[in-house]
């Protein structure tokens, strides 16, 4: 028993650690780091900076996933970002949630 319990507590915590993985795995896929960084600044923001502006907001997700699908003008400056054609509405979700995680 004890060791059934060790098992789902380890692949819990490498199912935990997986989505992370997998989303920014598809900012590369999807060409996001074209333009973004995790921690740096490239053409467009640092995700972590993105993150941690957005940190106190209920709809940072909901907004970030509108950015992504639409684009967006003047919200880190003169460089407009363009919308990802490449995206589907879920996988934008799921960036936007990785991105907030980043935090």
């Amino acid at each position: 028993m004890k060791r059934v319990l060790l098992t789902v507590a380890a692949l819990a915590v490498v199912g935990a650690a997986a989505p992370a993985m997998a989303d920014e795995a598809m900012a590369k896929a999807k060409n996001c780091m074209a333009c973004h960084a995790v921690d740096k600044k490239v053409v467009g923001p640092a995700y972590k900076d993105v993150a941690k502006k957005r940190a106190s907001e209920k709809d940072a997700v909901a907004l970030l996933t509108e950015h992504i699908l639409k684009g967006s003008k003047g919200v880190y400056g003169p460089v407009p970002m363009p919308p990802n054609a490449n995206v589907n509405p879920d996988e934008a979700k799921k960036l936007a949630t990785w991105v907030m995680s980043l935090k």
